[in-house]
């Protein structure tokens, strides 16, 4: 039983490989007309579960039952832009969390309450 499972585990590893390289994180670069290279950035996480066991027979024939599986998530999370000389991250926030939203709100927060007090003082 034991190399019939680790054979299960190396099936899905090689699978695994197969789908995930270098590229599959830090994509090919693009270049723009203006001479501008972006180049994308993926986050990639990925988990494999392999298992096995002997069956019983009423014979001297051993029977064996497993199974393997795999899943992979990758989300692209940037670009890596160069241009003019510089080179910078350009993030991508495909559903931001309530952290960004309470941070991404504070200019506009600070705005309205300045807003609020020149109103008050006018009066």
């Amino acid at each position: 039983m034991d190399n019939k499972v680790k054979e299960l585990m190396g099936v899905s590893i090689d699978k695994i490989r197969e789908m995930v390289d270098v590229s599959t994180v830090i994509g090919d670069p693009i270049t723009l007309p203006d001479g501008t290279i972006l180049i994308p950035v993926s986050r990639v996480s990925y988990g494999f579960a392999s298992g096995g066991s002997d069956l019983p027979t009423k014979g001297t024939q051993e029977l064996f039952g497993g199974g393997g599986g795999a899943g992979i998530n990758i989300i692209p999370i940037g670009f890596i832009v160069s241009a003019g000389g510089n080179v910078r991250v350009l993030p991508l926030v495909a559903s931001p969390d309530t952290v960004n939203q309470v941070v991404n709100m504070v200019p506009d927060l600070i705005n309205k309450i300045g807003d609020m007090v020149s109103k008050h003082k006018n009066k």
